[in-house]
Order: C-alpha cells, then sequence, then structure tokens
C-alpha cells in the first residue's frame, strides 16, 4: 500500500474510513485526526462498538432486518399486525416508516430492487422467502413499499407476477404507497408526514400501470 501520510498506522486507519460510502480521502483524514486528539478511552469506546457492530448484530430470521437475536422484536410482538406485511427494499426503510408511527405491521426487507442494469436479479433479493412466508403464514394484505423508480416498478410487477404463479394475487390484498412520495425518490428522505399519509392512503396495486 502506498504510505501517503509517512506512517502505516495512519494509512490504514484512512483507508479503512475512506471505504465508507460518501467519505473521500481529506474527510477520512479529518476524522482518524479527530480521533487521536480524543482521550484512549473514548477511542477504544468506538472501536469496541464496531467489533460489537459485527459480532452482535445478525438478520432476522423471519424478515431479513437486523437483530441481535434470530427474530427481531418487531416480528416478536404480539401488539403487531402479522397479517399486514410491508415490503420494503432496504432496512433504512424500515427505520423511516418506523419513525412516522403510521404503521403497526410487520416488514419484509428484500436487501435491493432488480435491477438489470446493476447485473442483480431476483435471485438474489429476498423473494423467494417473501412467497414462502405468504403460503405459509395468514397474510391478509401485502404492502408494496418500494420507491417509485424503474428498478422499483421491476420489483413491484415481478413480486406480483410471483404471487399469480402460485395463486396468491387474488387470495391476498396487494397495495401500494399513494404517490405522494415522489417518483424517484428513496423513502429514507421522504420527510416522515409524506410518507405517513403514503401509508395510510396507500392504494391498491395495478399491473402495469
Amino acid at each position: 500500500m502506498y504510505n501517503q501520510y509517512a506512517s502505516e498506522v495512519l494509512n490504514n486507519a484512512v483507508a479503512s474510513f475512506a471505504s465508507l460510502p460518501g467519505i473521500g480521502q481529506k474527510t477520512a483524514l479529518r476524522m482518524v485526526l479527530n480521533m487521536l486528539r480524543r482521550e484512549p478511552q473514548e477511542v477504544e469506546r468506538f472501536a469496541n462498538s464496531l467489533i460489537d457492530l459485527v459480532q452482535k448484530i445478525h438478520y432476522c430470521h423471519v424478515c431479513h432486518n437486523v437483530s441481535e437475536d434470530d427474530i427481531c422484536p418487531i416480528c416478536r410482538s404480539e401488539l403487531r399486525d402479522h397479517q399486514q406485511v410491508c415490503v420494503v427494499e432496504n432496512i433504512q426503510d424500515v427505520l423511516a416508516i418506523e419513525q412516522t408511527k403510521q404503521y403497526n405491521g410487520v416488514y419484509h426487507v428484500l436487501g435491493g430492487v432488480i435491477s438489470p442494469t446493476s447485473g442483480i436479479g431476483p435471485e438474489e433479493l429476498e423473494i423467494e422467502s417473501l412467497l414462502t412466508r405468504i403460503q405459509t403464514e395468514d397474510i391478509q394484505e401485502l404492502i408494496l413499499a418500494i420507491p417509485a423508480t424503474m428498478d422499483g416498478d421491476v420489483t413491484n410487477f415481478y413480486i406480483y407476477r410471483k404471487l399469480q404463479s402460485i395463486n396468491m394475487a387474488d387470495k391476498i390484498k396487494v397495495t401500494q404507497l399513494a404517490r405522494g412520495v415522489a417518483v424517484g425518490n428513496e423513502l429514507e428522505y421522504t420527510d416522515g408526514v409524506t410518507l405517513g399519509r403514503s401509508i395510510i392512503n396507500r392504494t391498491p396495486y395495478v399491473e402495469n400501470q
């Protein structure tokens, strides 16, 4: 590795920070120098929190949300409506919807969207596990809360067609967020009021709309 900062330890630390999304080399250097100005105990707590993150955080076996246990608190809760499943692209979307306090069902995290241009196919997402849940659980409504992008629409269409293939499209209610969420917007960047209203005013999914 090229030792840009005349210290292998410093260089490695900067490279680690720079590997994070949205963090450039200069920002990474500022972060590392900030760490050097802190008390050693504080830096150790920071480092230990990252170690705990890797060692103690798992993915829920049911919905694929992050969890410290095999099944996340949302899936375990008896206060949630388990007949209502909200399908989202990623974990950030779960957090965004939870913050609205307008939804009391459970979730299913796909882990992405179908994107032919990026080489992401349906087999790389948690779609088969979603179909298994639909066939084995008493689900009455499936809410497609995937961003209104071209890839999001392809993903919604694929899921709906898979529901048809297992004869479930007419047996459960399939809805989507109201168009209060602008086309192309990601849910995590949508303000809470707009997102909350989009959940409350969700509409039936219409194929090829």
